[in-house]
């Protein structure tokens, strides 16, 4: 990891964990992949190593990033999905030549081509994105409860209740100011 960024927010959701790349979208927005180097260290972490990023394709996937998000908040919302969004998943899930494999252990990982692209590594981002907006995986889009994130998760909790796209930033920020601001309205409680 490269010393001097944010701390990348890792999920258990591939696509969901790429769009929080970008955090506190309707706050003070966090970039984690501010440069092609950030986005090989993301890719890296996720079993998608690739060998090299250009400012292209550094674009490219901050692009499908965004496009992920529009398509999840819709399904989230029960909205219509964007067409341009829609169209980017798909090109960049077409793009690339990335193959599942399975593990002696039983886990599936991803095959990049030998030549190991950005483009191979945001087809099998997108592909995941497509499976969980299709609704074909047990779980469902929300969007996080906090004003300042909004961001869209996927729900595998039993109840498909939860409200923090992730507990130990948001849903802690959250349930810190509500307890301050309790504390502020009834002074004596905290003696």
């Amino acid at each position: 990891m490269r010393a001097g960024f944010p701390d990348f927010r890792l999920g258990n959701v591939l696509a969901t964990s790429f769009t929080g790349t970008l955090s506190e979208r309707h706050g003070d927005a966090v970039e984690r992949i501010p440069t092609p180097h950030r986005l090989i260290d993301w890719l890296a972490v996720n079993g998608l190593a690739v060998d090299s990023c250009t400012t292209a394709q550094l674009d490219l996937a901050r692009e499908l990033r965004e496009s992920i998000h529009a398509a999840a908040t819709a399904a989230a919302i029960q909205d219509a999905l964007p067409a341009s969004a829609v169209q980017v998943i798909n090109d960049c899930s077409a793009q690339g030549r990335a193959a599942a494999i399975l593990t002696p252990e039983g886990k599936r990982r991803w095959r990049l081509s030998s030549a190991s692209c950005v483009e191979d590594a945001l087809s099998v981002i997108a592909a995941d994105a497509i499976s969980i907006i299709a609704g074909e995986r047990d779980g469902k889009l929300a969007l996080c409860a906090s004003p300042t994130c909004q961001a869209a998760f996927f729900d595998t909790s039993q109840s498909r209740t939860r409200k923090w796209c992730d507990m130990n930033t948001c849903g802690n920020r959250q349930k810190k100011a509500r307890f301050n601001a309790n504390q502020r309205k009834n002074p004596r409680s905290a003696e």
